[in-house]
């Protein structure tokens, strides 16, 4: 027989933390839908081509194959085409974008949607990162032209969504692509991704790292990496004030002066939020590729060293070239450019969970434990419990018929609030007992009614009453 053993990086957990999951899920589409975006969900696989063509991630995707494909391959000569190629999504973007690019003939523009699903990357496992993870985007593609104002909306909808999820206050770090790679020629680099995946580890590896990627990879000397961590420790909520700041480095660029112009509208577009929601922060960078504008950033207050729990940005160029892996559809047009966030629902849950921040008033649905007062009356106790969940009371019966003790601490190591006893030579009538007062009273069960905060599962927080 196989052992059972755990593998890191693929979270299982406890019913009570499974059921705080589902109502953070739950917390985060609702929020989406109050925006006016619509659910899809795609499937877990991609082509590997379209997969390894949007950035650096060929290391992280785990590719797809099947058990007996060897012995399918020497059977008929040549592997199967609809088998070979595939790897698990690494983010829901790009297969997103696979997905509007298919369907674009068949769907309205800007098209806004949502998606709660799991993604996959074969990273090692440690705090806060995971192999196997729940993400939930929220994005806008438009066909042609995509204003700048949806860029600005996703700062307002990443505020909402984390605002209505019981966690600490996030702060979005809000930056531009452009700025950073106009900033980067400007200093007489061509290619300057390097420099910007270097910048953007300056919270993972510190100054003298990066200073030293700037150097070794990118090639800039003492005086032009000194100008870059000086831009990468610019931040503020005031976009005059940043441009300012940023034009004193002497550093002069077109795309620089269209980067800091379109950051600058953003935060005023978003300058209704609470004090602390956003701020620009120049040094984040995002490391995939595909990111062509502005970029997001989230952090928890007082779980900084978790780094971002989400981000996002705009991508100009993701659905281009069609449908992926020769699917049909959604080959030449106008442009599809798109903006969107992410985010890490199981990375922001993990450390909750870990430290004890969050968790479920119970471990099970159930608000009452109907009890058996022998097998002959079993019938009793069934329709009992038909009675309570008609009324949308969540109840299971006891499975076997033992003393009335046993049962109530049955119950109360389920977390169960209540216990119901039927009609019969013990009760006489139905009664109902709470587990933490101990009272009992004659009850209904076509009218008794629990209170609304016993009657489902609520979240917790540490140092906190339940949450609704």
């Amino acid at each position: 027989m196989a052992k059972v053993r755990p593998i890191s990086g693929f979270p299982e957990w406890l019913p009570a933390q499974r059921l705080a999951e589902q109502q953070v899920l739950d917390r985060i589409r609702e929020a989406f839908e109050r925006f006016g975006f619509t659910p899809i969900e795609t499937r877990a696989v991609e082509p590997l081509d379209w997969l390894l063509s949007k950035g650096e991630t060929d290391k992280e995707i785990y590719v797809l194959r099947r058990l007996q494909a060897e012995a399918a391959e020497g059977e008929r000569g040549g592997g199967e085409p609809d088998d070979a190629g595939l790897g698990l999504h690494f983010d829901l973007t790009v297969p997103f974008a696979r997905y509007v690019a298919q369907n674009r003939a068949r769907l309205a523009f800007p098209f806004r949607r949502y998606q709660i699903q799991k993604s996959w990357r074969g990273e090692k496992p440690q705090e806060g990162r995971y192999r196997e993870f729940y993400q939930a985007d929220a994005d806008v593609i438009a066909e042609g032209e995509l204003p700048l104002a949806y860029d600005a909306e996703m700062v307002e909808v990443l505020h909402e969504v984390t605002a209505a999820m019981p966690i600490p206050a996030v702060t979005v770090r809000i930056n531009h692509r452009k700025v950073l790679e106009g900033f980067y020629r400007g200093l007489g680099v061509a290619d300057p991704q390097p420099a910007l995946r270097a910048a953007d580890k300056l919270d993972k590896i510190g100054e003298q790292g990066v200073r030293e990627l700037l150097a070794g990879e990118v090639g800039l000397d003492a005086a032009a990496a000194g100008k870059a961590l000086e831009l990468a420790g610019i931040r503020g909520a005031d976009g005059a004030s940043i441009a300012a700041r940023v034009r004193a480095l002497g550093v002069a660029h077109e795309l620089l002066d269209r980067g800091l112009e379109e950051l600058a509208w953003v935060l005023g577009a978003v300058a209704h939020l609470p004090a602390g929601a956003y701020e620009a922060d120049l040094k984040i960078a995002r490391g995939l590729d595909y990111y062509t504008g502005i970029v997001y950033e989230g952090t928890m207050a007082g779980y900084e060293s978790l780094g971002a729990v989400c981000s996002g940005g705009r991508y100009d160029d993701l659905a281009a070239g069609g449908a992926a892996g020769g699917e049909s559809g959604g080959g030449g047009g106008p442009k599809l450019p798109g903006t969107g966030i992410s985010i890490g629902v199981s990375r922001i849950l993990g450390k909750l969970f870990a430290d004890g921040a969050l968790g479920a008033s119970r471990a099970t649905p159930a608000c009452v434990l109907v009890a058996l007062t022998g097998e002959e009356l079993r019938a009793e106790s069934l329709a009992v419990a038909r009675a309570l969940r008609r009324r949308g009371i969540p109840c299971e019966v006891h499975p076997t018929a033992q003393k009335y003790g046993k049962q109530i601490r049955h119950a109360e190591r389920k977390g169960i609030p209540y216990v119901w006893f039927p009609r019969g030579e013990a009760t006489g009538g139905h009664e109902v007992r709470d587990i933490v007062t101990g009272e009992q009273a004659a009850a209904d069960p076509e009218r008794w009614q629990p209170p609304e905060e016993k009657r489902r599962v609520r979240l917790v927080t540490a140092g906190a009453s339940p949450k609704p």
